[in-house]
């Protein structure tokens, strides 16, 4: 039996060979969107499964093809036998990255990892390879007291939707069947404060597109009495939301129960908004960001500056993308959404909504066992007390998960916090809350495991 002293100074002692591990994977450029070399996302997954396999896992890289002939990213699979009678828990991260963008708006080399003041800058430095390394350095330092059967799983295409996870499920559910599933992509509350997500709102993404004319017209001649697509389009837009920046699609659910007090200057501060900007919604803030749907122009096809002429434009394409409260059906949001687009059609124009996403939202049980043993672990690893929180993104693949696995108990945890910039520039890891995070999940596991 392991104390926890003993515990955290396994951690430590592995910490500087964690952190050179979990660098060499952020200098692997694995964006898995398609316009880009997909070659380095195998590369990511096999370096991950080299890790795997160094802490006597037994590791392979798995692409899955689904009925309509998708091929998946390259995924990890690996395995290590526990105890007998204990349970067996399965590890979740994604090795995937966002682009990296614009490099001048990067303060250091997007795939050159860098510290600054305590903090690990670079592209998946948080999101997600540290959540990865959290479940590697959990691995080794628990060593032969792990205790719990381990499978880890471990994707490529988290970033562009998880398009073959179910697939990938219903493959390997054998193998991937799990007492515990730890999912390490989400946040913490603050940097200092550790966190276990039990909701996640739900996703839809659509695009609009309206039309006014069947061609394009000199706007001298004919402007005034003809108005442009693009200008029809912000009206449109602009019925999304009331006068309060509510949501106003009739039928979607919306409700103010989140138990933390998240205040708005710390919101303000968190996100960086300019003095002045009113905050739009109602209800605590919070509930704001968790458990009610939200409306967001996410991009716009219309002329840009350099190519700008007298000339009404005859279409404008919109993309939106809505999250939605937990509990709501996203195919039901989807269809109120249309039906609110179409019914409020500026002028006559023609319009056009296609669905392109839909994705369920979460709802976690605080109560359950692993639950009070992750809370308990977050506690000891941190010194202070953790807070349940909800999510505002939105993370569709844990739905599948309890769907294909509905007897598992799921815990939601992570290493992002308000200064982390996941997908953005500057993306960066608190390095003193992502230690805590090993040591918490290693004390989970133990726990579980019964060598704790």
């Amino acid at each position: 039996m392991l104390t926890f002293d003993e515990l955290t100074q396994r951690v430590d002692a592995h910490l500087p060979s964690t952190r050179a591990e979990l660098e060499d994977l952020v200098r692997i450029p694995s964006i898995s969107a398609a316009s880009f070399d997909q070659a380095h996302v195998r590369k990511s997954a096999e370096a991950v499964a080299h890790l795997a396999r160094k802490r006597g896992l037994q590791a392979e890289v798995i692409q899955v093809q689904t009925a309509d002939g998708r091929v998946g990213r390259p995924a990890v699979l690996a395995h290590k036998e526990g105890s007998a009678g204990a349970p067996t828990v399965l590890l979740y991260g994604h090795h995937d990255v966002q682009p990296d963008g614009d490099h001048a708006t990067w303060n250091t080399e997007p795939f050159e990892p860098v510290e600054v003041e305590g903090r690990l800058y670079g592209r998946g430095t948080a999101d997600d390879k540290a959540g990865v390394m959290v479940h590697m350095g959990a691995i080794a330092a628990l060593g032969e007291e792990l205790g719990v059967g381990i499978t880890l799983f471990i994707e490529g295409e988290e970033e562009v939707g998880s398009p073959t996870f179910h697939t990938f499920l219903e493959e390997y559910r054998d193998r991937l069947d799990a007492d515990v599933i730890v999912v390490a992509d989400s946040n913490n509350w603050q940097v200092g404060t550790p966190s276990l997500t039990t909701s996640l709102r739900g996703v839809v993404t659509a695009s609009v597109r309206v039309d006014v004319l069947d061609h394009a017209l000199h706007s001298g001649a004919y402007g005034g009495p003809v108005l442009d697509a693009v200008t029809l389009s912000a009206r449109l837009i602009a019925t999304l939301h009331d006068e309060d920046g509510a949501v106003a699609v009739a039928g979607l659910t919306s409700y103010d129960d989140a138990k933390a007090d998240y205040m708005e200057e710390v919101l303000r501060h968190d996100a960086g908004v300019l003095e002045g900007v009113q905050l739009a919604g109602r209800g605590s803030i919070a509930s704001r960001l968790w458990t009610q749907p939200t409306l967001t122009v996410i991009g716009m096809d219309v002329t840009g500056l350099e190519e700008a002429s007298n000339t009404l434009i005859p279409s404008c394409t919109t993309r939106l993308s809505m999250r939605i409260a937990p509990g709501q059906d996203p195919r039901e949001a989807a269809s109120l959404l249309t039906e609110h687009l179409e019914s409020h059609a500026p002028f006559g124009a023609k319009v056009r909504v296609k669905i392109e996403e839909t994705g369920p939202s979460f709802q976690g049980d605080e109560k359950n066992e692993a639950s009070q043993i992750a809370m308990w672990a977050l506690k000891q690893a941190w010194g202070t007390d953790p807070v349940n929180i909800g999510v505002g993104g939105s993370i569709p693949f844990i739905s599948d998960l309890a769907e294909v696995f509905p007897k598992a108990q799921i815990l939601v945890t992570g290493v992002e916090d308000p200064d982390t910039r996941a997908h953005s520039q500057n993306e960066s890891l608190h390095l003193g809350d992502w230690r805590n995070a090993i040591l918490a999940e290693a004390a989970l596991l133990a726990r579980l495991g019964g060598t704790l």
